[in-house]
């Protein structure tokens, strides 16, 4: 731009100098400028200008306007570019968002799948433990069982023990028990002789 500013100041100038020698002349006009060689001069002069100043603007101005060119053309290849990779990259997120759907299924399915896995643990872990429940429940029940049998044992031994002590009471009178006695003692003499 600043280029384009100089360049542009420059044409002027040249312009300016150019035409003082005109203006200078226009103001006092003698008769014989409105002649013919008047005006070939007046001619010859401006064609001088016009090509000083094509010769400036193309010896200059080409060249600046092949870089302005390039420079331009330099941005529209890299905003290309940058549209390309916006595009590309657009793309790259649509496929994500389109795999999206797939991936949130798969995770849906795979928790499903985890869920039910884990629903056959805990009923398999249920089944363990409601196992465990029973055995531990027979096994206090063969106790209480044994427990029930030592003490049915033990109280028929006692009902036992009382019916065949109110049986010896009805029988032992007291000629019975003088005569046990008696034989208790001729055992327990007898068997000191041996």
């Amino acid at each position: 731009m600043k280029r384009l500013q100089a360049a542009f100041t420059r044409l002027t100038v040249l312009i300016c100098l150019c035409a003082v020698p005109l203006l200078a002349q226009e103001a006092s006009t003698p008769p014989e400028a409105n002649s013919t060689v008047g005006w070939g001069f007046r001619w010859v002069n401006f064609a001088i200008v016009v090509v000083a100043i094509a010769y400036y603007a193309v010896k200059k101005g080409g060249p600046y306007f092949r870089r302005n060119a390039e420079t331009i053309g330099e941005k529209v290849a890299e905003g290309a570019r940058a549209r390309e990779a916006a595009e590309q990259r657009k793309r790259e997120i649509e496929g994500k968002l389109a795999r999206l759907d797939g991936e949130i299924e798969q995770i849906r399915a795979a928790a499903k799948r985890d869920s039910e896995a884990e629903l056959q643990r805990l009923r398999a872990a249920a089944r363990e433990d409601a196992q465990r429940i029973e055995m531990a429940a027979q096994a206090e029940i063969a106790a209480a069982e044994r427990a029930s049998r030592l003490e049915l044992k033990s109280l028929a031994a006692r009902l036992t023990v009382e019916r065949a002590e109110s049986l010896l009471k009805a029988e032992l009178d007291p000629e019975n028990d003088a005569a046990l006695v008696r034989a208790f003692v001729g055992d327990l003499a007898g068997g000191r002789a041996n």
